[in-house]
């Protein structure tokens, strides 16, 4: 999966993550943001990019780029300084600057071109792998969301579940707390692509399933598509027959998940009977008799 639009928007909503990953904490807790920035004369464009404070010169600027793909022609480590120095001359800030690479895997580096030698163990340029980042290490929560990303399918629901644990013990502001738990939910989404929201909320086992806003937009997709299905068979019966359809065939794939038959009866909302028949048919779903 492409996934460089979700680091950024991981990014975006908590700068301070970069920080941690570089191990470079910003100065005084300076609060950062976090943009995407055009280099005019070439039209480059620098998709992740950090920006001090104006009052801040002392501060650095900081240049991330992610990579999550083989580099088939060989112009990452070009692009990527060519866009900074671009950067620097249309600009000319007063900061300093540091560069940061995040790979996916160390196998997707094609290595410093020798042109570029001069930043080798330099104290303004940085790679960083992310599958080497060891839960041993007592992650913080930010870099254990990077984490998420590059976890095998059968290792990312159970992780998820206790990186929404983690949140609600550790993050107190409510608005922070939804958006890193969203985060969450769409990193999942992105890897169960065969998922509704809706199942990646119950997968994830969230109490208040219904506050969230992947459950919201699922319940308004749902309402839609019982909408049309009461113009077709009648609106009570069409909405109550597929609503229960439509959750039951999602049964096989949450139990491949990890989830018991109770949680799934629990969290979707339906009879247990009906989803045990499910679970041991393992077959088309059988909805229950009017």
């Amino acid at each position: 999966m492409k996934t460089d639009s979700l680091f950024y928007e991981i990014f975006q909503t908590d700068p301070s993550i970069v920080f941690d990953l570089i191990g470079r904490p910003p100065a005084r807790n300076v609060v950062y943001h976090f943009a995407s920035q055009e280099v005019k004369q070439t039209s480059f464009r620098i998709d992740g990019i950090l920006v001090p404070p104006t009052e801040t010169i002392d501060l650095p600027i900081v240049f991330v780029e992610v990579q999550g793909y083989r580099d088939q022609n060989n112009v990452l480590y070009s692009s990527f300084f060519s866009q900074i120095f671009l950067y620097l001359h249309d600009y000319r800030p007063s900061n300093d600057w540091y560069a940061v690479l995040i790979f996916t895997k160390r196998s997707l580096d094609p290595g410093l071109p020798r042109h570029y030698r001069v930043f080798e163990a330099s104290p303004q340029f940085q790679q960083i792998y992310l599958e080497e980042l060891n839960e041993a290490e007592n992650l913080s929560l930010g870099l254990s969301l990077l984490r998420l990303i590059g976890l095998q399918e059968e290792d990312a629901p159970m992780e998820g579940r206790e990186l929404v644990a983690r949140t609600r013990q550790e993050v107190n502001d409510a608005e922070m707390q939804e958006k890193f738990i969203e985060l969450i939910e769409t990193i999942l989404v992105y890897k169960f692509s065969q998922l509704s929201r809706e199942e990646i909320a119950a997968m994830l086992r969230l109490d208040d399933l219904k506050q969230t806003r992947v459950y919201r937009d699922a319940l308004e997709a749902g309402r839609q598509a019982g909408r049309q299905a009461g113009l077709q068979e009648g609106r009570q019966a069409g909405l109550q027959e597929g609503r229960q359809a439509g959750k039951l065939e999602t049964v096989p794939l949450l139990l491949k998940a990890g989830l018991t038959v109770e949680q799934i009866a629990e969290q979707l909302q339906l009879d247990l009977a009906a989803v045990q028949q499910v679970a041991e048919q393992g077959s088309e779903p059988v909805t229950e008799e009017e």
